[in-house]
C-alpha cells in the first residue's frame, strides 16, 4: 500500500466490544478533512458515538455502508495523505450536509476555511475538539463537558413527575463534515444536519449566520418555521431499514399467516436480550415488595418547592438518596456474585454504591449508573441522574456510565403500572422498583383516609442474601418514604 495512503481502523469503543454498526458517514469520498473530525456515526451495544479521523487528507476509501455491522480493528476508511495525489475511487453517496470537494469561488483553501469554520463553531457554540472516544483523538482535548439539552426526568405516579425539564443553552458537538457550495457555508454539527434532514430542509438554501457563513442550529430552526425559504428535499437515508425482508409477505408455515416483516435483533436490543436471558437462567431471584405511604415524603417536596422553586430534588433523588442509606445498612445486596472457571464461587463487595436507574430512551431500555452515589446529597443525586437522563436519551452515554452499575432503581411507575416482576440487571444482585403514585383508601390513626400510595418491588439473588435482609432493606426504604423528615435527619 502506498506510503500516501492511511488506514483507519474502528477503534475498541470500550468494554470488550467486538463490533459496532455504522449508522451514518459523516464524510464522502473526496472530502478534505482535518485531524480530530467526525468521520462517522456508529451504534453500539451500549451507546452512540462518533469516531473521529486521527488523520488529516482526502478521503480516498469509506470501508462500510450505513447499516452495515463492523468488526473492531477492519478499516474503516482510507485517507490520502495532504499535498498527494489522491487515487482514483468509486464515488459514494454523500448524506445530506456533507463536503462538497469543489474549491471556494474566491480561492479560498478548502481545509483552512473548514479549519476556521470549526474553530468558529467551537468559539460560538463553546464545544469541545470533538474527541467523543475516551483515550483516542487528538491530545490535549478540550476538558470542558459538552451539555445538552435537559429532558423530563423519569416520573413517578401519573400526575407526580419525579424531575422537571431544565431549560438551557443547547451546545452541539463540534467538528464534522463542511460542505462547500461555491462560498464557504459550513455545517459543522452532525445535529444540525439530522435536524434539517428530518425536517425536509434544505441546506443549500440556508445562508448560515455564523462566521464565514457557518451554518448553525438557529438557522435551521428558522428554515423549519418559515417553508417559503426551508425547500424540501429528498432525505438521505442513513441506515439499512431494519424490517426489510426478502421473504416479507411470505405465508408462515406455524400460523398460516403473512409475515409482514423480520426486524434484525441488534444494538441494544441486542444487549438487552442477552443481558435478560442471561440473568434469568443464572440467577435465583425471588421478589418482596410492599405499599408505601408517600404523602409526606409530597408534602414534604411541596414545602421545599414554595422555598426554592429551582432547586428542589425530584422524587426519584429523593428515594435514590434513602436506597444509598439502606445499602449501606443492608450491603449484601450491594454485590456481586461470581464463579470461577474452577467452580469456585465468591460474593464480591464493594466500597461504594454506583446506582443504575432505568431510563427509556428511542433506543430501548438502557441502565445509566450514578458513580460514587453513596457520597451525594438528594440535590446532587438529582443533577446527576438529570444529566444522564440526558445523555442516554441523546445516545451519548458512554460505556462507563451504562455498564458499572452495582445496583438499580427501576421507576416503572412513569408508564402508569404498581408493580413489576423485574429481571435482575447482570451481574448485579438486585433490583428496586417504584410503582405509580395514586389515591388509596388508607387507615391512619385508626380513621380510614385517603392517602398517596405506591408500592416498592425488591427483586434480589437468593445466593447472596435470605428472605430476611431483602425485607429489612426494603422496610427500611419503606419507612423512610413514610416519614422523610426523622430519615433524612440521621443520614
Amino acid at each position: 500500500m502506498s506510503s500516501d495512503m492511511q488506514v483507519f481502523k474502528l477503534p475498541d469503543l470500550g468494554e470488550g466490544l467486538t463490533e459496532a454498526e455504522l449508522v451514518n458517514w459523516l464524510v464522502a469520498v473526496g472530502d478534505e478533512i482535518v485531524v480530530d473530525q467526525p468521520i462517522a456515526e456508529v451504534e453500539t451495544a451500549k451507546s452512540m458515538v462518533e469516531v473521529p479521523s486521527p488523520y488529516a487528507g482526502t478521503v480516498a476509501e469509506l470501508h462500510g455502508e450505513a447499516g452495515q455491522t463492523l468488526d473492531v480493528g477492519k478499516p474503516l476508511i482510507s485517507i490520502a495523505r495532504a499535498g498527494s495525489a489522491s487515487p482514483a475511487a468509486a464515488p459514494v453517496p454523500a448524506p445530506a450536509g456533507s463536503v462538497d470537494p469543489s474549491p471556494v469561488s474566491s480561492g479560498l483553501d478548502v481545509s483552512s476555511a473548514v479549519e476556521a469554520a470549526a474553530e468558529t463553531y467551537r468559539t460560538e457554540e463553546k464545544a469541545g475538539s470533538g474527541n467523543v472516544l475516551i483515550g483516542y483523538g487528538t491530545p490535549g482535548g478540550a476538558t470542558s463537558g459538552r451539555t445538552r439539552p435537559r429532558k423530563a426526568g423519569i416520573g413517578v405516579g401519573s400526575s407526580v413527575s419525579v424531575a422537571e425539564p431544565v431549560a438551557e443553552p443547547v451546545m452541539e458537538p463540534a467538528v464534522a463534515g463542511t460542505r462547500i457550495p461555491g462560498k464557504l457555508s459550513a455545517v459543522i454539527s452532525p445535529l444540525v444536519r439530522k435536524m434539517a434532514r428530518d425536517h425536509g430542509v434544505s441546506l443549500d438554501a440556508i445562508e448560515g449566520s455564523g462566521s464565514s457563513g457557518l451554518i448553525m442550529r438557529r438557522d435551521v430552526e428558522a428554515a423549519i418555521t418559515a417553508p417559503s425559504v426551508a425547500a424540501p428535499s429528498a432525505p438521505t437515508p442513513v441506515a439499512a431499514p431494519v424490517a426489510a425482508s426478502s421473504d416479507a409477505g411470505a405465508v408462515d408455515s406455524r400460523t398460516g399467516l403473512s409475515v409482514t416483516a423480520r426486524t434484525p435483533v441488534r444494538g441494544v436490543r441486542k444487549a438487552v436480550a442477552a443481558n435478560m436471558t442471561r440473568s434469568r437462567s443464572e440467577i435465583p431471584e425471588a421478589t418482596v415488595w410492599v405499599d408505601v405511604d408517600a404523602t409526606a415524603l409530597l408534602e414534604m417536596r411541596a414545602e421545599l418547592k414554595k422555598r426554592a422553586p429551582h432547586d428542589t430534588p425530584g422524587l426519584l433523588a429523593f428515594i435514590a438518596r434513602f436506597v444509598t442509606a439502606g445499602l449501606k445498612k443492608y450491603p449484601a445486596l450491594n454485590t456481586r456474585f461470581e464463579t470461577g472457571s474452577d467452580g469456585s464461587q465468591e460474593i464480591v463487595g464493594f466500597g461504594g454504591i454506583n446506582l443504575g436507574f432505568a431510563a427509556q430512551t428511542d433506543r430501548g431500555l438502557v441502565v445509566p449508573s450514578v458513580r460514587n452515589a453513596h457520597e451525594m446529597s438528594a440535590r446532587e443525586l438529582d443533577a446527576e441522574i438529570r444529566r444522564l437522563t440526558a445523555v442516554a436519551r441523546d445516545g451519548k452515554a458512554t460505556p462507563t456510565e451504562l455498564g458499572s452499575g452495582t445496583f438499580t432503581l427501576n421507576n416503572y411507575g412513569v408508564f402508569g403500572v404498581d408493580g413489576s416482576a423485574a429481571i435482575i440487571n447482570y451481574p448485579e444482585v438486585a433490583m428496586l422498583g417504584v410503582g405509580r403514585i395514586i389515591d388509596k383508601p388508607w387507615v391512619v390513626n385508626g380513621e380510614l383516609a385517603v392517602r398517596k400510595v405506591t408500592e416498592l418491588t425488591l427483586a434480589f439473588d437468593h445466593r447472596v442474601c435470605d428472605g430476611e435482609t431483602a425485607a429489612g432493606f426494603l422496610r427500611y426504604v419503606a419507612d423512610a418514604i413514610e416519614n422523610p423528615g426523622g430519615a433524612l435527619a440521621d443520614m
